[in-house]
C-alpha cells in the first residue's frame, strides 16, 4: 500500500527559516536510495521463484475497497482483460469479483492468483493471509487510505488476518486490524483549544474531529476493518458492515468516501449487481450508519455519535461502451434521540435546494428547519469511460459542500463551496505477463476567488455536526479535500513476480488567507515528495517495502521540515 500524505492545520505566516542540515541530510540520503530501489527490485523479482511455486490461490474476501487487489483488477479492467462494470460503488461482493474475473490466464498475476470461482451452490471457505506491517516518519505524521491505521511520526505497526465464507446468497467476511502508533513528539500547529489543547486542529478547532496527535503516548486500537455480512437475493443486495465505502471513480483521492478513516457500522440495501432497465444500466447502494468520534472532538458526550445516511448510483448508458455516470448524497447529523425513525430514513431523498426546506416561521420570517440547519450534506456528480481497445481510462468527480440555496444559485456561483477531482490511466502490455501502468490524478479544493466576497470554509466542516465530516477523528474522504489539493502522478510495472510502483505527489495542506478582503496573503503549505514502492512474490510470502522523501514548505506556515517515511509489510499464506 502507499502512504499518502495527512493534512491538517493552520496558523499565522511567519518568516520561513533554513532547513536543518540533520534533516536535509535525510532527505539527500531518501533521494540516493530511490532511484536505487527502483533498479534493486524488479531485478530481486526476476531472480525471486516463480509465482507458480504455489499456484493460483484463491482471492475470495481479500479484494478490499483501495487494496492491492482492486487495484489490479481495475488495471486489468482498462487493458480489456475484464468485462466493463461500474468501478464508483465499492466494495466490491464476491458476486462483484465474480464478474470483474479476467476473462483469460494472459495477464501477470494469472499464475499467483485466482479471481471469482468456485462451485455454484458449494459452500466455501477461505482463510486470509496474515499481513504485518511497519510504517516509519522521521519529523511528522504522514500516510493516508489506509483504513483504521494511523501513522504518526516514529514507528507504526500494524497486523490484520481475516476469513471469508459463502453459501449460495449469503457471504460473511471477518477481517479485523489492530495497530499501535509510538506517535512520538513534534511541533503542533497553534495552541489549541482550552480542555483540548494542544491536540485539535488548529484551523476549526469547533468545527471538526481532526486531531493532529492523539495525545502524548503510544496510540493503538483494534478495529473491525473490512468485515461485512451480507445477502444477495436476485437484484437486490443487504447487509451490515464495518468496512469502508468508496464513492466516485478516483483512485488516489475520493471527495465523498474513501479508505484514509476507519469504516464505521452501518446497514446497507442497493442491487447486488447493475439492472438492466434498456436505456441503460443502473448499480446502487443506499446505507444508515452510526459514526463515532475520537477522544478529542469539540463536543459534549452526549453528542458524541453521529447519524450517517446516504447513497451512491452508477448509471451506464445503453451504447455508449465503457462509460458511467453517477452522484452521490451523505449526511450526517445528530444521532436522533430515540433512535433513526422514518425521517433518517428517507434523509437521502431530500430536496436538493434549501429553499424548499424553509418551514418554520420565527417572528414573520421564515428560516430554514432546525431538521435541515443540524444535518450536513455532502453530494457530488462524477463520470467514469474506459477505452480498453486503447488501455486507457478517463475520470472526473465534482462535489459540494451544504445545499445549494436555489437552481439559480447553483448556475450563478457553481464553483461556490465546491471540490473537484481529475484522473487518467493509460495501460500498456510489453507482453501478456508484463503491463506496464501510467496514472495521474489531481484534486482541488482550495477557496475560490468568490471568497472575496462570499464566505468559503472548507470541505468537511460544519458549525452545527461538529464532528464534520470524519470518523474516530480522521477524514472519511481525502485529506487534502479540507482547504487544499493535490497531485499525483504514478508509474506501475506488473510482472509475474510483483509489482513495482515510483511515484511523485505535490500536496497543498493549506492557504488560508489568500483571498482575504484585508489584503492578506499568507504564503502556502506545500508538500512534494517522491517515492517508489515494490510488492514481491516469493513462495507463499508477499513481501512490499517503499521509501518515500517528503519536503514540507513551510509547515504550518512556518519552516521548512523534511520527512523521511519508510514502510514494510510481509503477506504468509497459512
Amino acid at each position: 500500500m502507499i502512504f499518502r500524505p495527512s493534512n491538517g492545520g493552520s496558523g499565522h505566516m511567519t518568516p520561513r527559516l533554513p532547513l536543518r542540515w540533520a534533516s536535509a541530510a535525510r532527505l539527500r540520503r531518501a533521494a540516493l536510495a530511490l532511484p536505487l530501489l527502483l533498479v534493486a527490485l524488479p531485478a530481486a523479482a526476476q531472480t525471486a521463484g516463480p509465482a507458480e511455486d504455489v499456484g493460483p490461490v484463491q482471492t475470495l474476501g481479500e479484494v478490499y475497497p483501495g487494496g492491492e487487489l482492486e487495484g489490479y483488477l481495475r488495471m486489468l479492467q482498462v487493458a480489456g482483460k475484464s468485462r466493463a462494470y461500474p468501478w464508483s460503488v465499492r466494495g466490491f461482493s464476491p458476486g462483484d469479483v465474480d464478474r470483474l474475473a479476467p476473462r483469460d490466464s494472459l495477464h501477470p498475476w494469472a499464475g499467483r492468483y485466482a479471481f471469482g470461482g468456485g462451485e455454484p451452490g458449494e459452500p466455501q471457505l477461505h482463510v486470509h493471509p496474515v499481513r504485518t506491517r511497519a510504517v516509519f516518519n522521521s519529523a511528522f505524521p504522514y500516510g493516508g487510505n489506509d483504513g483504521a491505521v494511523w501513522a504518526g511520526k516514529g514507528l507504526t505497526t500494524a497486523v490484520e488476518a481475516g476469513v471469508t465464507a459463502r453459501w449460495r446468497w449469503l457471504s460473511l467476511t471477518l477481517a479485523p486490524v489492530a495497530f499501535r502508533a509510538e506517535n512520538s513528539e513534534f511541533t503542533l500547529d497553534g495552541e489549541g483549544t482550552a480542555g483540548l489543547a494542544p491536540y485539535v486542529d488548529a484551523r476549526h478547532p469547533n468545527q471538526i474531529d481532526l486531531p493532529q496527535r492523539f495525545g502524548d503516548g503510544a496510540y493503538a486500537r483494534i478495529d473491525l476493518g473490512q468485515s461485512t455480512l451480507r445477502a444477495d437475493v436476485g437484484p437486490a443486495a443487504v447487509g451490515i458492515s464495518t468496512a469502508n465505502q468508496v464513492w466516485g471513480p478516483a483512485f488516489d483521492y475520493p471527495i465523498m468516501q474513501g479508505t484514509n478513516a476507519p469504516g464505521f457500522v452501518h446497514g446497507f440495501l442497493g442491487t447486488s449487481r447493475p439492472l438492466n432497465l434498456w436505456v441503460g444500466r443502473v448499480h446502487g447502494r443506499a446505507f444508515w450508519g452510526r459514526l463515532e468520534e475520537s477522544g478529542f472532538a469539540p463536543t459534549a458526550a452526549d453528542s458524541a455519535v453521529r447519524f450517517g445516511t446516504g447513497l451512491v448510483v452508477a448509471f451506464s448508458p445503453r451504447g455508449v461502451p465503457g462509460l458511467e455516470l453517477g452522484f452521490s448524497r451523505f449526511f450526517h447529523m445528530p444521532w436522533p434521540e430515540g433512535g433513526p425513525g422514518g425521517e433518517e430514513i428517507f434523509k437521502p431523498l431530500e430536496t436538493f435546494f434549501k429553499v424548499n426546506l424553509y418551514n418554520v416561521i420565527v417572528d414573520g420570517d421564515t428560516i430554514e428547519s432546525a431538521e435541515s440547519v443540524v444535518a450536513n450534506q455532502l453530494a457530488a456528480l462524477f463520470g467514469r469511460w474506459t477505452f480498453p481497445e486503447s488501455g486507457l481510462e478517463l475520470y472526473g468527480e465534482l462535489a459540494s459542500e451544504d445545499h445549494r440555496h436555489n437552481l439559480r444559485d447553483w448556475l450563478l456561483e457553481p464553483d461556490h463551496a465546491t471540490t473537484y477531482s481529475l484522473g487518467f490511466r493509460k495501460v500498456w502490455m510489453r507482453d501478456e505477463r508484463r503491463f506496464w501502468s501510467l496514472r495521474g490524478e489531481l484534486l482541488n479544493g482550495q477557496a475560490s476567488h468568490l471568497a472575496r466576497t462570499r464566505r468559503q470554509d472548507p470541505f468537511y466542516i460544519h458549525a452545527h455536526t461538529r464532528q464534520g465530516h470524519t470518523s474516530r477523528g480522521q477524514l472519511l474522504g481525502s485529506p487534502e479535500a479540507y482547504g487544499g489539493a493535490a497531485t499525483t502522478l504514478a508509474a506501475d510495472y506488473y510482472h509475474p513476480a510483483g509489482r513495482v510502483t515510483g511515484f511523485w505527489k505535490r500536496a497543498v495542506r493549506q492557504e488560508q488567507g489568500r483571498f482575504l478582503s484585508t489584503g492578506v496573503v499568507e504564503t502556502p503549505d506545500v508538500m512534494q515528495s517522491l517515492g517508489a514502492e515494490a510488492l514481491l512474490f516469493r513462495g507463499r510470502w508477499e513481501l512490499v517495502g517503499g521509501l518515500e522523501g517528503v519536503y514540507d514548505f513551510n509547515r504550518n506556515f512556518d519552516s521548512d521540515v523534511a520527512n523521511l517515511s519508510a514502510s514494510f509489510g510481509v503477506r504468509a499464506r497459512l
